[in-house]
């Protein structure tokens, strides 16, 4: 396992100013954020002009990208776009692709026809898929996710711990989706709050690291914390990439 930072932690930075900041907070490894409404990388943008997007992540500070995070609406061009942000990511030699799940109440067939596609066209060019688990969407429950998993071939997991604290008086088990993990989402949170500063919530991250390489787990551990208002946001970053460190 490596630790690894989203550029989501530096949404009111250009993507170059964020991956500046990153290198000096001296990360090694990086997700790439490509949302239709977030700061950096479109997927609209990437699948109009893809070389541009190459251009784009052409000065990386020297931080290794290991994933790409796609966000999109379900439009008719949300295949194309996905296929073009898949391409990028090959360029980047990045194999994982991180998507949403649909949100609760989507016909279950449905979704399994939507990510075998997505799947199909990330295969066909090397990456993997990990769908992530998120409250309000079909992956907030393990055992819906690990179905999801069954019924598409080729489909992991991206891990949010998170979701399955906040909201919930115990933590709700993760471990049947342990062997579909393929990429990590990590902040401190409690019960009561998302988002809390390092060591005030509740994410037994010693315990989690001990049930990831129980199954063989050797990818990414990333660090995806948005900033908390009147909180020293590369201060919780340093704290985060150290903790992590110390356990590996």
């Amino acid at each position: 396992m490596f630790v690894c930072v989203s550029t989501e932690c530096f949404p009111d930075l250009s993507l170059a100013k964020a991956m500046e900041r990153l290198a000096e907070l001296e990360f090694t490894a990086v997700e790439l954020d490509v949302h239709e409404n977030g700061p950096h990388l479109q997927p609209g943008a990437v699948a109009a002009n893809p070389e541009a997007a190459i251009g784009a992540c052409s000065d990386l500070q020297r931080l290794r990208p290991v994933a790409v995070s796609f966000s999109s609406p379900e439009t008719a061009e949300l295949y194309d776009r996905f296929t073009a942000c898949c391409r990028l990511a090959k360029s980047l030699a990045v194999v994982t692709m991180v998507v949403d799940a649909s949100e609760l109440g989507t016909p279950f067939n449905g979704e399994i026809e939507r990510l075998r596609r997505m799947v199909a066209i990330a295969t066909s060019l090397g990456i993997v898929v990990g769908v992530k688990t998120t409250a309000g969407r079909m992956t907030q429950d393990a055992e819906t996710t690990a179905s999801l998993c069954r019924n598409v071939p080729g489909l992991g997991v991206t891990l949010d711990p998170s979701h399955f604290i906040h909201g919930h008086k115990k933590a709700a088990s993760w471990e049947p989706i342990l062997k579909y993990v393929c990429h990590v989402h990590l902040r401190d949170t409690k019960p009561d709050a998302f988002q809390v500063r390092i060591g005030q919530g509740n994410v037994e991250y010693g315990k989690l690291v001990a049930q990831l390489e129980r199954v063989g787990y050797k990818r990414a551990l990333c660090a995806h914390m948005p900033p908390i208002e009147g909180v020293d946001q590369v201060a919780e970053l340093r704290k985060m990439r150290l903790l992590l460190e110390s356990l590996l």
